[in-house]
């Protein structure tokens, strides 16, 4: 793939949040973003069990839509507590009839920890699985893991999702008490980068 072909790169999210945080990681790569909320496309229905199945689906459907190179993910954190969940099913846990909240989310995860009588630390992962598509069908995949531990409560103003309450392993702090330069230099997400990067390289 040549740098003509990335000059625009739609990311396949309706993710504020998300579309900052690849919008700096890829800047250094000289790529202007876009993103599929911006574009006002729907967004398709997440119906596989995996996170590359999930990507997959929202980067055929953003390259469908637009005919331009597209990089989708799926993300999400599995806790070992709770046997992995809740997966790729972590936006599912903050889904209310008004949008998502994942305060409703990690409150879920929390006491369902509590209920397991699940032994400190609490162990979890966050997962990333990047998706570059081509305009003419060819993918490639970057996997990313941050492994950390739960707390409870959440701390911190930053980030989002269940940033408040994770504390990535060799940190005392959780994503959301980090500056965003901070975390983004060694989430789940950078990590699949780096291997993004080295690709396109």
């Amino acid at each position: 793939m040549t740098d003509k072909v990335l000059e625009t790169l739609v990311i396949a999210t309706h993710n504020r949040g998300k579309l900052e945080e690849f919008a700096a990681l890829l800047a250094p790569l000289g790529i202007r973003c876009t993103s599929a909320g911006e574009l006002g496309l729907a967004e398709p229905e997440e119906t596989e069990s995996s996170f590359v199945g999930n990507a997959r689906i929202k980067a055929v459907a953003a390259s469908a839509a637009t005919g331009l190179p597209v990089l989708a993910d799926d993300s999400g954190i599995t806790v070992d507590g709770l046997d992995g969940a809740p997966g790729v099913y972590t936006a599912d846990w903050a889904t209310t009839p008004n949008g998502r909240d994942f305060m409703q989310a990690m409150t879920r995860t929390w006491r369902e920890l509590e209920e397991a009588g699940a032994p400190e630390p609490r162990l979890a992962q966050f997962h990333c699985t990047l998706i570059l598509r081509r305009p003419d069908g060819q993918e490639q995949i970057f996997e990313g893991v941050a492994p950390g531990r739960l707390v409870w409560p959440p701390r911190g103003e930053l980030g989002h999702g269940y940033d408040p309450m994770f504390i990535p392993d060799g940190h005392d702090r959780t994503y959301a008490e980090m500056a965003p330069e901070e975390k983004n230099a060694i989430s789940h997400r950078a990590r699949a980068f780096e291997k993004l990067a080295a690709a396109l390289a």
